[in-house]
C-alpha cells in the first residue's frame, strides 16, 4: 500500500500519511506525490477544500525520513539530501499558498517534516494527544520546512526558545505559539471529516471547536522573553546562566544536548525573519542555505549517528556551547548563488 493515500472524497481532496510503523516519517516519494496532488487540485473546480490527516494512533508525522539522508550522506552523496530538501521546501511553499481551505488533523507527534505538511494549513486541528515540536537542533539541523517562519511569528521570543530547545508543545501551547488553530476532541474527528467531504463547508471546523486547553508556555512568556531577547545565541546562554532556577536549568540541559552551531544559526534566522516583511519564500531560502551545507560543513551526519544510528546520545559537535564564532553562522547562512532554492517549474 502507498505511503501516502491521495484521493478525492466528495468535494474534498484527501491526503493521508500512511506509514504508521515509521510514525509517518515523510519520504522523498511522499513529498513528490503531495506536490503533484496540490498542483492538480489547485485549479480543479470540483475540489472545494483539502483534508490532511495520518494513519495510526501515535503520530501525524514525527519528521522526515532522516535515515535515508544519513545513508546517502555517509556514502558521499550530498546531492540526494539537497534534492530532498529542495523538493520538500517547494512542496511546503505550494501548501502554504494553496488557494482553497486546507484542514489538517494533527494527533500525537507532529515534528520537523510533519510540521511542513500539517502546520501550513489554513485550519489546523489538535486534540489532547498533540505534541508539536521543531527538534532539528538535536540532530545538527535548524527548524526548516517553513517552520522557521511560524517560529518567528510566535509571541515574544518563543521562536528562539522553541527553535533552540525543541520543546514539545501540547495542544494549548501549540495554539498559543501559532502552530495550531482549533482544539477538537479526537472522538469527533471522523464525523467532522465526513461533513467536510460531503459539504465542503469549512465553517464546520469553527462550529466543532472547543475552548483551547491552558498553555503553560503562556505562563512562562515573561521568563522566556527576558532570557531569549539577546542579539546572539551566546547572549541567551549568558543570560540563562546568570539566573539559577528550575526553568533555566531545564533549558540549559536542552542546550547541552543540541548542536551549538544549529542553535546559533536558529537564533540568527529568527532575527532575520521577524517582522511583517518576512515571507515563506524568505524562510525557506534561509533554511535551504543551512541544509544545503549541513552534511559537509555542519553537524547533521554526526547528530543522526548519535541519535538514530548508534543511539549513544553522545555526539561530538564541531563547536563548544560557549564558543560558536559569528563567522561560522555567517558561512552557514550566506547565499548559495547558482545553487539557491528557486520556485520555477
Amino acid at each position: 500500500m502507498s505511503d501516502v493515500l491521495i484521493r478525492r472524497e466528495g468535494c474534498a481532496g484527501r491526503i493521508t500519511l500512511n506509514r504508521p510503523e515509521a510514525l509517518n516519517a515523510v519520504t522523498h516519494d511522499m513529498v513528490l506525490a503531495i506536490e503533484a496532488a496540490l498542483k492538480a487540485w489547485a485549479g480543479d473546480p470540483d475540489v472545494v477544500l483539502l483534508v490532511i490527516d495520518a494513519a495510526g494512533d501515535k503520530a501525524f508525522s514525527a519528521g522526515g525520513d532522516i535515515a535515508e539522508l544519513y545513508r546517502t550522506g555517509k556514502a558521499g552523496d550530498l546531492a540526494f539530501g539537497r534534492r530532498f530538501w529542495r523538493d520538500e521546501y517547494r512542496m511546503n511553499r505550494r501548501l502554504f499558498h494553496f488557494p482553497k481551505p486546507v484542514v489538517s488533523f494533527l494527533h500525537g507527534f507532529t515534528m520537523g517534516g510533519g510540521v511542513g505538511v500539517g502546520c501550513h494549513a489554513s485550519h489546523r486541528i489538535v486534540d489532547d494527544s498533540a505534541r508539536i515540536a521543531m527538534p532539528e537542533c538535536g540532530v545538527g539541523l535548524v527548524p526548516d520546512v517553513g517552520g522557521s517562519l511560524i517560529l518567528a511569528r510566535a509571541p515574544g521570543r518563543l521562536g528562539e526558545y522553541l527553535g533552540t530547545t525543541g520543546f514539545r508543545m501540547g495542544p494549548g501551547d501549540a495554539i498559543h505559539a501559532g502552530f495550531a488553530d482549533y482544539f477538537i476532541p479526537r472522538d469527533r474527528w471522523e464525523g467532522l471529516k465526513a461533513e467536510l467531504c460531503a459539504s465542503g463547508d469549512w465553517e464546520a471546523v469553527d462550529r466543532a471547536a472547543e475552548p483551547a486547553p491552558d498553555s503553560p508556555l503562556a505562563c512562562e512568556q515573561g521568563m522566556i522573553d527576558r532570557h531569549f531577547g539577546g542579539e546572539r545565541f551566546g547572549d541567551i546562554l549568558r543570560s540563562l546562566r546568570s539566573e539559577r532556577g528550575e526553568d533555566t536549568a531545564a533549558i540549559l540541559m536542552a542546550f547541552d544536548r543540541n548542536a551549538p552551531l544549529s542553535m546559533a544559526c536558529t537564533v540568527e534566522m529568527m532575527h532575520r525573519l521577524r517582522g511583517e516583511a518576512a515571507t515563506i519564500e524568505r524562510a525557506l531560502d534561509l533554511e535551504y542555505r543551512f541544509t544545503w551545507r549541513a552534511m559537509e560543513h555542519g553537524d547533521f551526519l554526526e547528530g543522526i549517528r548519535a541519535a538514530i544510528i548508534d543511539k549513544d546520545r553522545s555526539p561530538t559537535w564541531r563547536h563548544r556551547l560557549e564558543v560558536v564564532p559569528p563567522i561560522a553562522v555567517s558561512q552557514m547562512l550566506r547565499p548559495l548563488g547558482a545553487d539557491a532554492l528557486t520556485w520555477e517549474e
